[in-house]
């Protein structure tokens, strides 16, 4: 992070990158002086509303994220900026998108927790668009016209007033990754609470991790017989990029035990703060990460080390068991909705263990159209994950995993009923 001091004394001549969180109420001047090199903006976290007209100055600009301000409307000289690619807006007070504001060039748009009531129609003319982010706002309606934009993979509408699910999303050919929890088309099942076990009986021993919905932390849990080492986590309570907490936990206990999911305990109940939780078995140390979540470069793909290699034995493990995962929560009406390598914990052995319920979303899985097609948006998720899984390889090709690539592109066919479901994948994975 750079200070506007060092901006204003010519200290950054020549950035490629800037980062200024300073509780600025205007956008600094003296950013133009790095107009032929900036490629990625940072000004979030101040209390900047509005861009100055002659924005689109900044030619090479790439990336901006201009969260937690207070702009009311989306700028329209966002579009006057040619190479822009990724434009962040999360949690400001955006009422108004206008046509204009809408560069066509943008592949990543976040627009995440704002008072958005309708997007125009020429959003549709963002061919590029791979990631909308439009989580937390009050859209009753999506434009048809977004079904234009034939690349978009990862669509969030979570935590609006949409009435219906746009049955035109389920034939857009690449969309894999589709969270719409918390709108009113979206029916809840009754879901069974858990075990209730009081916050008085918990010993907190460290932290193990934070995603967007709540944290993680190492405990102790003195039970009626044993004495035990858990995990839980405490929900934060706020609407995430992904969806709510509410829906969160709710998916959590409906996709019931799985040797490919974490254990569930049981609710907390007695929190200081009031706060929910849940608490869960604790993961082997053994267990780590698959891959890494997608970085600006890869927009909706994972990352991997470099030095992660995998046996074909290990490939088909992994992927079996995730089908097998898959399938349970679509048969109770359960669409994953962030079905990810970086959702993913593995040992050595290939034991395999899937979570994350942030972006998870009931659906009937009953309905003669809109089931089939959920579940087989998910499916190219999991086609995904699959070539994934082929390109860490380090065997020479072979006959199973040449069955694999197989596999793979019949999960990734544009006709997204054409697709297969789970029960067929993970039939066929179990034979290989």
């Amino acid at each position: 992070m750079q200070t506007l001091l060092q901006l204003q004394n010519g200290e950054l001549k020549g950035a490629t990158s800037l980062t200024l969180t300073e509780g600025l109420s205007h956008f600094p001047e003296e950013i133009f002086d790095l107009a032929d090199t900036l490629e990625r903006l940072d000004l979030s976290h101040n209390n900047i509303s509005a861009l100055p007209a002659h924005f689109g100055r900044l030619k090479k600009l790439k990336i901006f994220f201009c969260s937690e301000n207070r702009f009311a409307i989306l700028p329209e000289v966002l579009a006057d900026c040619p190479l822009l690619d990724i434009a962040g807006f999360k949690s400001n007070q955006i009422a108004a998108v206008s046509a204009k504001s809408l560069n066509a060039n943008l592949r990543w748009l976040i627009l995440t927790n704002n008072r958005i009531a309708d997007l125009p129609a020429a959003i549709g003319n963002c061919k590029r668009m791979q990631k909308l982010m439009l989580a937390g706002n009050q859209l009753s309606t999506l434009p048809r016209e977004l079904s234009n934009c034939s690349n978009l993979e990862l669509l969030r509408i979570s935590a609006n007033r949409l009435s219906e699910l746009p049955q035109w999303l389920l034939r857009m050919p690449r969309l894999s990754w589709l969270a719409f929890s918390g709108n009113p088309f979206c029916t809840i099942p009754v879901v069974q609470p858990l075990d209730l076990i009081h916050w008085d009986d918990l010993d907190l021993k460290g932290h193990l991790g934070e995603g967007a919905s709540g944290v993680i932390h190492k405990a102790t849990w003195r039970n009626a017989t044993a004495i035990q080492e858990v995990a839980i986590k405490i929900f934060k309570g706020a609407v995430t990029s992904d969806g709510s907490p509410d829906d969160e936990m709710d998916a959590c206990i409906a996709a019931d035990v799985h040797p490919g999911l974490v254990q569930l305990l049981g609710q907390i109940k007695g929190h200081p703060e009031g706060k929910k939780g849940l608490v869960m078995g604790l993961i082997p140390p053994s267990f780590y990460n698959l891959g890494q979540p997608p970085s600006l470069q890869t927009c909706t793909r994972d990352v991997f080390r470099e030095t992660l290699s995998l046996t074909t034995r290990q490939i088909v493990k992994i992927a079996a068991t995730i089908a097998s995962v898959a399938l349970q929560l679509h048969d109770r009406g359960i669409m994953h909705s962030d079905l990810y390598a970086h959702n993913t914990l593995i040992d050595n052995d290939a034991n395999t263990l899937f979570g994350d319920f942030g972006a998870a979303s009931f659906y009937d899985k009953n309905h003669s159209y809109i089931g089939p097609a959920l579940e087989r948006l998910e499916v190219r998720a999991f086609g995904c994950l699959l070539d994934d899984l082929l390109s860490l390889s380090n065997e020479p090709s072979n006959e199973t995993l040449a069955k694999v690539g197989i596999i793979r592109d019949a999960c990734m066919v544009d006709d997204v009923l054409l697709r297969p479901d789970f029960r067929y994948l993970n039939g066929e994975l179990l034979k290989l």
